[in-house]
C-alpha cells in the first residue's frame, strides 16, 4: 500500500526518468525548425562542429578518466569497481551534455531526410537512456535500430570509436546498410564485422567511427588480440562506447 501511495505522489522510477529528459526533448525540438533550413553541407558541417567543442572540453575531463579507470582495474571490490564506473559514467555523461540537444537534433533531421525516419520524442528519450549507460526497453518494431544512431553519433564525435552490438551477421549487415546513411550524410566512418573477414578488414572496420557487428566477433576478436605476437597484428582500437541492440 505505501509503494503504491507513493508511486502515485511522485510517480515511479521510469515516469520520474522521462520527466527529467523532458526539458531535453523539448530543447531538441525547438532546434528543429531551425535545423531544416539547413542545406545537407551545413548539417554535414556540424559534425567538425561538434568535435571540436567536444575535444576542447575533453581537455578538462581527460585525467579525471585516466585516474578513475586506473583505479577500476587496480579494485579488487566489485561494489567499489561499480562506484567507480558511476562516476565516470556520469563524467563522461557530463562531457557531452553541451552538444547533446543540437547532436540529437541534427541526427532527427538527416534520418528524416535520408532514410525517411524522424525520430519521435519517446525515441529521442529512449538515446538519452542509452547515452547514459542505462537500458532502454523497447518492443520490437518501434524503432530501436533507429534510436541508436542518436547516442551512437553523439559518442563517435570524441573519435574514439563506438560498437554497436547486434545477434547476427545479417542484422548487423542490414543494419550498418540501412543507418549508414545517416552517418555518412553527417561526415563519420561506418564499418561492420562479418564471421568471414580476414584481419586486414577486420582492422579497417574497427578503424570507423561506428562499427556494427556481432557479441561473437566482437568477442572472439577481443580473445584472439590477446594471443597474437605484436601489437601490429591486433585488430581492435581500445574500447570506448557500445550499444547493444538486443
Amino acid at each position: 500500500m505505501f509503494k503504491f501511495i507513493t508511486q502515485k505522489i511522485i510517480g515511479s522510477q521510469n515516469e520520474r526518468e522521462v520527466k527529467r529528459l523532458r526539458p531535453l526533448v523539448e530543447k531538441i525540438n525547438s532546434l528543429e525548425p531551425a535545423l531544416q533550413a539547413f542545406s545537407d553541407s551545413q548539417l554535414r558541417a556540424k559534425t567538425d562542429e561538434f568535435k571540436k567543442r567536444i575535444a576542447e572540453k575533453s581537455k578538462a575531463y581527460e585525467q579525471d578518466f585516466l585516474d578513475l579507470e586506473a583505479q577500476i582495474k587496480e579494485s579488487t571490490s566489485h561494489t567499489e569497481k561499480d562506484r567507480l564506473k558511476g562516476r565516470l559514467r556520469i563524467s563522461r555523461n557530463d562531457l557531452f551534455s553541451d552538444i547533446l540537444p543540437e547532436a540529437f537534433a541534427c541526427v532527427r533531421e538527416v534520418a528524416r531526410r535520408t532514410v525517411n525516419m524522424r525520430p519521435f520524442d519517446v525515441q529521442l528519450i529512449g538515446g538519452m537512456v542509452l547515452h547514459e549507460g542505462k537500458i532502454s526497453e523497447m518492443a520490437t518494431g518501434e524503432g530501436k535500430t533507429l534510436v541508436a544512431t542518436l547516442p551512437a553519433y553523439l559518442n563517435a564525435l570524441l573519435g574514439k570509436g563506438v560498437h554497436v552490438v547486434t545477434v547476427n551477421d545479417y542484422l548487423a549487415r542490414r543494419d550498418r546498410e540501412w543507418m549508414g546513411p545517416i552517418y555518412e550524410s553527417l561526415g563519420l566512418t561506418i564499418g561492420v564485422i562479418q564471421h568471414d573477414m580476414f584481419p586486414d578488414a577486420r582492422r579497417a572496420a574497427y578503424g570507423c567511427d561506428i562499427t556494427y557487428g556481432t557479441n561473437n566477433e566482437f568477442g572472439f576478436d577481443y580473445l584472439r588480440d590477446n594471443m597474437v605476437v605484436s601489437k601490429e597484428d591486433m585488430v581492435q582500437l581500445p574500447f570506448f562506447y557500445a550499444i547493444v541492440d538486443e
